[in-house]
């Protein structure tokens, strides 16, 4: 299968915080932003693989700063990385309030998904080409956030995680 730039994944979402959007303080609703999250990555991972897919995982969100009533929130999504039938995608987050000129980072986080075929099994994705020091770091890294995932979901092993174990015990694999 032939490897595709990360680039090409390269998603913007933009959407405007509405009242039906926000709790009793006037701020965005966590869980409507993780909706519009979800929905930036799933988009990025669909360019990279020409395939529907489905969220596997979703790593730490935190909540840096609150999104208010009439901001502008804009998602910027891109694979990461590609493994077997997955893929990583990084996504950022900012809140614009344009009439008052402020725009700060509210959100980052990773995802996960996975590639499926019209019956819902997972299909290979192609690898991903970093060009940028920015896509080759997270590229880099990758690897141990997956089994750092696996693990945590019981899925490796911890003595099975060779880039986790370099990276935490200094060991050489």
């Amino acid at each position: 299968m032939k490897a595709k730039l990360a680039r090409d994944s390269h998603t913007i979402m933009t959407e405007m915080v509405l009242p039906n959007d926000t709790n009793t303080l006037n701020n965005l609703m966590g869980g409507r932003l993780l909706h519009f999250m979800d929905i930036a990555a799933a988009i990025a991972a669909q360019k990279h693989s020409n395939r529907i897919v489905v969220t596997a995982s979703v790593d730490n969100v935190s909540f840096a700063e609150p999104i208010r009533l009439g901001n502008i929130v804009t998602m910027k999504a891109q694979v990461t990385r590609a493994f077997s039938s997955s893929m990583e995608v990084f996504i950022e987050v900012w809140a614009e309030d344009i009439p008052a000129g402020i725009r700060v980072s509210t959100n980052s986080a990773y995802y996960t998904f996975v590639a499926v075929d019209q019956s819902g099994r997972p299909i290979e994705v192609a690898p991903v080409i970093p060009e940028t020091d920015e896509e080759k770091a997270r590229y880099d890294s990758a690897l141990r956030r997956r089994q750092l995932r696996l693990v945590l979901a019981g899925r490796m092993k911890p003595q099975e995680a060779t880039e986790l174990r370099a990276l935490l015990l200094g060991e050489v694999s």
